[in-house]
């Protein structure tokens, strides 16, 4: 079993694969004061849940990787490969780490890695040219080409930042759940703002990837937008430049990048 970690500034996603097919997975907040031993015990208590693993921690885990936005938290994943999973092949997505996909950005250095493992993903599942859509902390764009080079991106302000903006800086107004709401023109103030959420960001997806498309290639058409991230499900039903919505896709990113560094022999 192959156990894969993505770790995003707001949220955590860990996921088992068996083979190819994710077979559990699960969704933690992200809290970069965690220590390993913290994480060791966190991942312990999620695990001994699933009956194809076994009690002890790392029972019936042969393979780990890791992505992560948030330096600190990695540090510590890093101690946990070493302290608690001592005898298994980990793979943490860094620099010097083989993607097989070339960074045609000013420094490669500064692309999240998270970024970079889901191109890897969307040239294995659709190929290029593609753009990937992530609804995270931030929403960013990411620009695949024909020939499977991560060509640069677009980051905007995500969901739940608006939302948490609205109600800090708006004198009459407040956090809200994020929904879609009845209708587009709000009858009360939540519902607006709902309606503001939801339909603003359907349209700024439509706008963004439109242009992204004409640069990218010959013809528009011929790009396939892929949608991720925790909140994706809230635009898709709105947005219509998505063309697949892969929930897993950094998972499978991560199985492929681990797959390509560690030797099956």
């Amino acid at each position: 079993m192959l156990l894969t970690i993505d770790v995003g500034n707001t949220h955590t996603v860990l996921g088992l694969f068996d083979g190819e097919d994710i077979v559990e997975h699960w969704r933690i907040s992200t809290d970069a004061r965690r220590t390993a031993d913290e994480l060791a015990v966190l991942l312990q208590g999620l695990m001994g849940m699933h009956p194809l693993l076994g009690d002890e921690l790392g029972d019936g885990i042969d393979g780990i990787a890791i992505c992560s936005t948030v330096p600190s938290v990695l540090h510590e994943l890093r101690e946990v490969t070493r302290r608690y999973y001592g005898d298994v092949p980990a793979v943490l997505v860094e620099p010097g780490i083989k993607t097989g996909v070339p960074i045609l950005m000013d420094n490669p250095k500064e692309v999240g890695a998270d970024r970079i493992i889901n191109a890897v993903a969307a040239v294995e599942l659709y190929g290029g040219p593609a753009i990937v859509v992530d609804f995270g902390t931030a929403t960013t764009f990411d620009a695949v080409s024909a020939r499977g080079e991560y060509a640069g991106g677009v980051i905007a302000p995500g969901i739940e930042i608006s939302v948490e903006a609205l109600g800090v800086r708006g004198a009459q107004l407040r956090k809200i759940e994020i929904a879609r709401p009845r209708t587009v023109i709000g009858k009360n103030t939540v519902e607006a703002m709902q309606s503001g959420i939801v339909y603003g960001f359907a349209g700024q997806v439509d706008g963004v990837v439109h242009r992204m498309a004409r640069e990218l290639a010959e013809d528009p058409d011929d790009v396939t937008v892929i949608a991720t991230g925790g909140l994706a499900p809230m635009v898709l039903g709105e947005a219509s430049v998505i063309d697949e919505h892969e929930p897993w896709l950094t998972l499978i990113g991560l199985r492929l990048v681990y797959e390509r560094n560690v030797s099956r022999t």
